[in-house]
């Protein structure tokens, strides 16, 4: 671990570089005492990140500048979809399983997606309901959400933030297709 100085802050013991504390200080002074900072923060943090993650030590910093407890700042970190504590892919598939979507068949979607990227379960993720696994190489993450909203368009998968309606396996599987030869972003 290293030790960063800054002359009008105490030092952070952590990973962190001096340009990372700067940026996440300068977030903090804009959005200092807004509604929703910390997921204004989270987001915008993430976003940064290579990996789009939310690595611990950033979590561990924000709670050391903020002064909100890490317990908390993990809790939300880890309660809102859209976050992520693990590296995550370049290219994101998301299948929804919302009962709409569960009942025209988007588990056959998943299935299908773990084979076609040559994803497995990791047993220390959770339920097997709730998905997030990236392939060896961080091409692709593949997610599962509890409802996109879209339900009279089950079932409902999401590529690279694009929604589409009414997807089957083959539909699917194209599209992810596409994007391994270097097309569709």
């Amino acid at each position: 671990m290293t030790s960063t100085t800054h002359p009008d802050r105490a030092p952070f013991q952590g990973a962190l570089s001096f340009e990372e504390q700067d940026f996440i200080d300068r977030l903090i002074a804009q959005h200092q005492g807004e509604p929703g900072m910390l997921l204004t923060l989270l987001e915008e943090i993430q976003e940064r990140q290579a990996n789009k993650y939310l690595p611990m030590e950033v979590l561990d910093y924000l709670s050391t500048r903020t002064g909100i407890p890490g317990a908390q700042i993990y809790s939300v970190a880890t309660f809102y979809a859209l976050f992520n504590l693990k590296p995550q892919g370049e290219h994101t598939v998301c299948v929804c399983r919302g009962t709409a979507c569960h009942t025209r068949g988007s588990r056959n979607l998943l299935e299908r997606m773990k084979l076609q990227l040559g994803l497995q379960a990791d047993p220390e993720d959770g339920s097997a309901d709730k998905v997030s696994m990236t392939t060896a190489d961080r091409k692709f993450t593949l997610r599962t959400v509890a409802c996109f909203g879209q339900c009279a368009l089950a079932p409902v998968a999401e590529v690279n933030h694009a929604i589409l309606g009414h997807v089957n396996e083959r539909t699917l599987e194209r599209e992810v297709e596409a994007l391994k030869k270097g097309g569709r972003s």
